[in-house]
């Protein structure tokens, strides 16, 4: 495996030492490595890259690629497809297994669980996709030392269609964005949330189940992944909620909240693809040379006088032709015609004017 370091040196940089440090300190809201993160993803994209990138750190994680686009990733600190499936009660731990033993050991039985009825192929897909987008925003919200490369590892439940890695460090970024906006912001691995004091009859009638479900399960030892991992449940969903509920009065940390900073906008800096470099400016031309260069240019793209129209002979007429001068005259006679209706009836009877 090779090490994937950022190629790409931030503003006001100078050496690598000092690219490998700033990779280290905390940005805007708090994260380490970001921009080392970002430019190993952007390069696999840029690479067509197939194959896993392994991002160390904590909680860390992998995302596999498929002709540079991201079709599954996993990361210890959210649960993946098969927990979302066990925890959510969807299936059992002893069907699963049968499953495992039908599909003959493999660790994702997805043809077998669509078909005994356990879940849809849609359904399946959209669980997959959640999985995914999940374990990208733990390792986004977490630290990242170094990114290394692993083009034989293979990934557990992959999605038909991938996603571009720079599109889901967006979506990674709103959502750590908009958990940080919270009047209680809190992180996912390290605040451990407990119930300020037991909800009566009234007040729980007003929870929802996920809020009962997290009072059920909040015992000031387990964090937010934690729940969400007991619960089934997104670790982003896991953590808003808390954040939530902590707001609320219904959850506190002894740790006390607030880690990340509010943030006004997500910051769009680093986002997107590299760009080329910018051309260099032109030599310095004297502006006295660029008038004359442009009055002689402007002189030659004027068109040329066209020349007047010279007066043109009239054109000759055609003779006119005399009668007879061919020497047909019978043609030219004139023909006889009756004077009256008289006449004509003379003609018919063959008197010409016999009486």
């Amino acid at each position: 495996m090779s090490v994937i370091r950022d190629s790409v040196s931030a503003p006001g940089s100078r050496s690598p030492d000092s690219r490998s440090s700033d990779s280290q300190s905390p940005d805007s809201l708090g994260r380490i490595g970001y921009e080392l993160l970002l430019n190993s993803l952007a390069d696999c994209g840029r690479e067509e890259y197939t194959g896993a990138l392994c991002a160390t750190g904590s909680p860390g994680g992998t995302f596999h690629f498929r002709r540079g686009l991201v079709v599954a990733a996993e990361s210890p600190g959210a649960p993946g497809p098969e927990a979302l499936l066990l925890r959510s009660r969807r299936i059992s731990g002893e069907e699963w297994a049968e499953l495992v033993r039908e599909a003959g050991g493999a660790r994702w039985p997805a043809a077998e669980l669509i078909r005994h009825g356990y879940t849809g192929a849609v359904q399946l897909r959209v669980v997959c996709m959640m999985a995914l987008r999940d374990a990208v925003f733990a390792v986004v919200a977490g630290r990242v030392d170094a990114c290394e490369r692993d083009p034989g590892a293979e990934p557990l439940a992959p999605v038909p269609v991938g996603e571009g890695p720079v599109r889901l460090l967006q979506d990674a970024n709103r959502k750590l964005a908009a958990l940080a906006a919270l009047p209680h912001p809190v992180r996912p691995n390290r605040e451990r949330p407990r119930p300020i004091a037991a909800p009566d009859a009234a007040d729980e009638g007003r929870l929802t189940p996920v809020q009962q479900e997290l009072l059920a399960h909040a015992d000031g030892r387990r964090t937010a992944r934690d729940l969400a991992f007991r619960t089934g449940r997104g670790v982003y969903t896991v953590t808003v909620e808390v954040a939530r509920m902590a707001g609320a009065g219904l959850l506190e940390c002894a740790e006390g909240t607030g880690p990340l900073p509010v943030v006004v906008r997500v910051p769009a800096e680093g986002l997107q693809q590299r760009r080329p470099p910018a051309p260099p400016l032109p030599p310095y031309v004297d502006p006295a040379v660029v008038t004359a260069l442009a009055a002689v240019l402007a002189s030659d793209a004027q068109p040329a006088p066209r020349p007047a129209p010279r007066p043109q002979a009239p054109a000759p007429a055609l003779p006119r032709r005399e009668p007879g001068a061919s020497g047909i005259t019978e043609s030219l006679a004139p023909e006889k015609r009756g004077a009256s209706w008289k006449g004509f009836f003379r003609m018919r009877n063959g008197t010409h004017g016999n009486t």
